[in-house]
């Protein structure tokens, strides 16, 4: 049966800690600046700013420029705004419109960026659970199709996860979690990747530091006896808050000398432990997660262009100015840097034009 939206709650943002290298501790921005577009002020209105896309889009060529310059630079709720008027001024989707007009790489990021986001994420979801990708053969691996279903549900907030899952309802006709349930991923996995989706994390600040103490103990206990998959490790990362997750991991590292995304990698190499770091990671520390897809995207022989840009499309209005800055401690250079060196043309504007700048 499909799911419906939980009365709205608002999330709430913590003033975000990151510790790399040692015991080097990294403050990053605040919740009000952490969105990397820069969004123009005064902002035109949307029947304007839908005239200008009309006038981008029709004649002897597109000026992708100036769709880059008004779409890139406007948040979800002021895209959305500017789609209901093109359809209402021209009798059709703009959606669809950039479909026929555009190619490529550069078509895949304005679309995934034009899109309603939970609509976006509910199809790429259905996507890694059919695992239909041209990269699959070369990737050997599902471990990249699983990180796009642990980032929807734990990279989230609880009120976007809820949108997704209706919106996956709406468009495939059937529940997100049934789906997951009958994946043909195995278990554990596909016992913890239906426990993440299904969750609905409250959001509140309060802590209880004991409780946080004694399931630190029992994350240590399980991950440092090569058992990841225990029922309480399960348990824990499935049902609980952000705050008090941050606070369990915080008492991890201090009571056993070392961040529990590293204890899991140093212990175990299974498919299902990697699953389990990058939840972890998504929940206590996305900004790590997300310089990690990134620079996986672009390592190698040849860049895989759409992880590249589900990372940088899903993050720009939420934390990208936090990836960029773990990204430069992490790796020694800009993630700027690395997306002019490694794309061209149209998509590489789009793309920087959602990274932002970099100091």
């Amino acid at each position: 049966m499909c799911l419906s939206n939980f009365p709205p709650f608002n999330l709430l943002l913590h003033h975000l800690t990151f510790f790399l290298r040692g015991d080097r501790r990294r403050h990053l921005r605040g919740a009000g600046d952490m969105a990397s577009i820069a969004v123009p002020d005064p902002t035109p209105p949307p029947a304007l700013d839908a005239e200008n896309i009309r006038k981008a889009v029709q004649g002897w060529g597109t000026d992708e420029k100036k769709l880059i310059e008004i779409l890139g630079r406007r948040t979800a709720a002021q895209r959305a705004a500017i789609a209901r008027e093109y359809a209402r001024l021209y009798n059709e989707s703009l959606l669809d419109r950039l479909h026929s007009e555009l190619s490529g790489d550069f078509r895949s990021t304005m679309m995934l960026w034009t899109v309603d986001p939970a609509e976006r994420d509910a199809k790429l979801v259905n996507k890694a659970l059919r695992r239909k990708d041209d990269n699959f053969a070369l990737r050997k691996t599902d471990e990249h199709y699983i990180w796009v279903i642990v980032e929807v549900a734990c990279a989230s907030s609880p009120d976007h996860l809820m949108a997704v899952r209706k919106a996956y309802c709406s468009k495939f006709s059937s529940s997100l979690e049934e789906d997951v349930a009958s994946c043909s991923y195995k278990d554990p996995i596909r016992q913890f990747l239906v426990g993440l989706v299904s969750s609905y994390r409250y959001t509140d600040d309060y802590v209880d530091e004991g409780l946080a103490k004694s399931e630190a103990t029992e994350l240590c206990n399980a991950i440092r006896k090569k058992q990841p998959h225990h029922e309480d490790v399960l348990r824990i990362i499935s049902l609980r808050n952000k705050s008090q997750l941050k606070a369990t991991f915080k008492h991890y590292k201090q009571d056993f000398g070392k961040a529990i995304d590293e204890d899991i990698e140093s212990y175990g190499s299974s498919l299902f432990s990697r699953v389990l770091r990058a939840a972890v990671l998504c929940l206590g520390f996305p900004e790590k997660h997300f310089a990690e897809v990134i620079r996986y995207s672009i390592q190698g022989l040849g860049t895989d262009e759409g992880t590249l840009t589900r990372a940088i499309v899903s993050r720009a209005e939420i934390d990208m100015n936090n990836i960029k800055e773990v990204y430069k401690i992490m790796y020694n250079t800009t993630l700027t840097r690395e997306v002019t060196g490694d794309t061209s043309g149209f998509y590489k504007d789009i793309l920087l034009t959602l990274i932002g700048s970099e100091e």
